[in-house]
């Protein structure tokens, strides 16, 4: 294990405002929108968010010492992103870039009841940050660098990914461990007609821990299968359409692109791990497994644990902190997949991304004292339970 145990979190940051709906039942919620009507909620939730705050304030509670590195304008959204992220801790600040001829993005995040959230979103300064924004010779004795959301990223995606490649390439030249997380790009808008295919290819031969959601990543490479599975759930979801041959096709094609480590984001159903050769993990940086054969070419499904959904805003980025943090502190692959869902099932249990979290000791207590699991079988050829988990055998 290394003795800095520190992180670098870099892209896409905006200020998250979560009116509170949950006093509305469902069917309320459905009926509500109507032209020239008033609809009573309950107070607004502020909230640093986007992958630097999620992701990097998560490590942060958990224990890793971790630098954000995000843009904001310098105006009343700005100043309130700034303010918000000292209150977790005064110099987790210092790594952003202030713009004063850029707006700061905010999003307008509905949570209804019953249903997936989703997003009014405005880019803001993200439109500009670039791989100029990062200071590199920063990344000098850090374990692991972090880069989230290309796709609300502009320069991350134009060009067919150039810009990309360059921060993961630079990375890579100052000995860190890389990880990137994505999001769903909008399909109207120009994130949603790049071809992801092309930027992946570029970027992920210079990218050793990747964890998309399966939407995101059936959207990016494989969009009939994505529109085939959303159309056949009555929610629009595809998760309880994913199966472990359709998780282990995609990470091998992955694998074949370069990535070394995959953790794919399931939503209800958990998470997904597929990992490279021992050789190939020995050799991801200063992050790497501290034994990579004990790491070395498995595949396994994690279910969610039990809790009271308040809110489900950066629970995928409070699942990839908690996996990182495992993999900082020099856990076993069965340990890091469990840590993943338990922090992702804390986030969950607060309508903001960020208050529902615990220390990593409190949360992996409550996973020692036996903390229940939510059911899944999987009838598939070569899995079996395993250690809480599902395992697939050769």
């Amino acid at each position: 294990m290394s003795a800095n145990q520190n992180a670098v979190v870099a892209g896409h940051i905006c200020l998250d405002i979560i009116p509170r709906l949950n006093e509305m039942s469902a069917e309320d919620f459905r009926a509500a929108f109507q032209p020239g009507q008033v609809i009573e909620i309950g107070p607004a939730t502020l909230s640093p968010a986007g992958a630097v705050a999620n992701t990097g304030l998560a490590l942060h509670r958990l224990g890793i010492p971790t630098r954000l590195v995000g843009k904001v304008g310098d105006d009343l959204f700005g100043r309130a992103v700034l303010d918000l992220v000292r209150s977790f801790g005064e110099h987790l600040a210092e790594g952003m870039v202030v713009d004063p001829q850029a707006t700061t993005s905010y999003t307008l995040v509905i949570s209804p009841p019953g249903a997936d959230r989703f997003f009014f979103h405005d880019a803001g300064a993200n439109q500009t940050f670039g791989v100029n924004d990062i200071d590199f010779e920063a990344l000098q004795g850090v374990d692991l660098f972090h880069f989230g959301y290309p796709p609300v990223l502009k320069r991350m995606y134009a060009d067919g990914g150039g810009e990309l490649r360059q921060v993961f390439e630079r990375a890579k030249a100052a000995g860190v461990t890389t990880s990137l997380d994505m999001c769903l790009p909008d399909p109207n808008a120009p994130s949603g007609k790049a071809d992801w295919r092309r930027i992946l290819r570029q970027a992920l031969p210079f990218v050793d821990v990747f964890l998309p959601s399966v939407d995101e990543l059936l959207f990016m490479l494989h969009r009939d299968i994505y529109e085939q599975l959303k159309a056949k759930s009555p929610r629009g979801d595809i998760q309880d359409s994913v199966t472990p041959a359709l998780l282990s096709g995609l990470s091998t094609q992955l694998l074949e692109m370069g990535a070394k480590i995959i953790l794919l984001k399931l939503g209800e159903r958990g998470a997904y791990l597929r990992t490279s050769s021992k050789t190939v993990l020995a050799s991801i940086g200063r992050a790497a497994p501290s034994d990579p054969s004990e790491w070395a070419d498995i595949e396994l499904w994690s279910p969610c644990f039990q809790v009271e959904v308040a809110g489900t805003t950066g629970s995928g980025d409070a699942t990839i902190a908690g996996f990182l943090s495992a993999l900082l502190r020099g856990l076993s692959p069965y340990e890091a997949l469990t840590a993943a869902v338990a922090v992702g099932a804390c986030n969950v249990e607060a309508a903001d991304g960020l208050s529902g979290l615990c220390s990593w000791e409190a949360t992996m207590g409550r996973v020692a004292m036996g903390w229940e699991r939510r059911p899944l079988q999987l009838d598939a050829p070569g899995w079996r339970p395993s250690f809480g988990l599902w395992e697939h055998l050769p």
